[in-house]
């Protein structure tokens, strides 16, 4: 049971070390209540904050079955995430619980390892962002203001369409290493 209103603890440990494993399951109307929080090697401001459906590639307070390597959806409802995420002092997962009533049936396992973590490990970040509406003819920014080394994995969209006619079509643009008037990639489609 996770109280409403309120942030409950789920994993505090010191390290270093990496967690393999992370498995939820709870109800579908919950999807956007739920907010995960990370916190890598006692930060104040988490690495990953998202509402656990959409971080599981789930929104809409639906289910969807997701079969990849990093991500998976059973049919049965559980949420698996098998990004390795390495620390080097600490981990803390919290859930807070935006509902204003009880969640009755919430559970969840982390499997993780504790030993050495090579310098060249990267830390899991994860962030949510919405905009509704966006703007007629504005871009949506999907990442912005990184720096340093990392690998970018990719990112989940769900959109609802506001006017009649329109079918998903977009471009892709990613501007790095300091491009301004121009993408480093420009692609077409969503």
């Amino acid at each position: 049971t996770l109280p409403k209103e309120t942030s409950t603890t789920l994993m505090d440990v010191d390290g270093p070390g990496t967690i393999q494993h992370v498995w939820v399951t709870f109800d579908p109307k919950r999807y956007r209540d739920l907010i995960l929080r990370v916190y890598w090697d006692g930060e104040q401001e988490p690495s990953v904050e998202s509402p656990l459906g959409d971080l599981f590639c789930n929104s809409w307070q639906r289910r969807a079955n997701i079969l990849a390597l990093p991500i998976n959806v059973n049919p049965s409802g559980g949420f698996n995430c098998y990004f390795p995420m390495p620390f080097r002092q600490s981990a803390r997962i919290t859930v807070e619980n935006r509902s204003p009533e009880y969640l009755v049936g919430f559970f969840y396992a982390i499997n993780y390892v504790l030993g050495p973590v090579a310098d060249t490990e990267a830390y899991f970040h994860a962030q949510f962002h919405r905009t509704n509406p966006l703007p007629y003819k504005d871009d949506y920014v999907i990442l912005d203001g990184v720096k340093g080394r990392g690998h970018y994995v990719g990112t989940f969209m769900a959109w609802q369409q506001n006017s009649d006619g329109w079918w998903g079509e977009g471009e892709f643009k990613a501007f790095l290493d300091g491009d301004t008037d121009f993408p480093t990639i420009c692609g077409t489609g969503t």
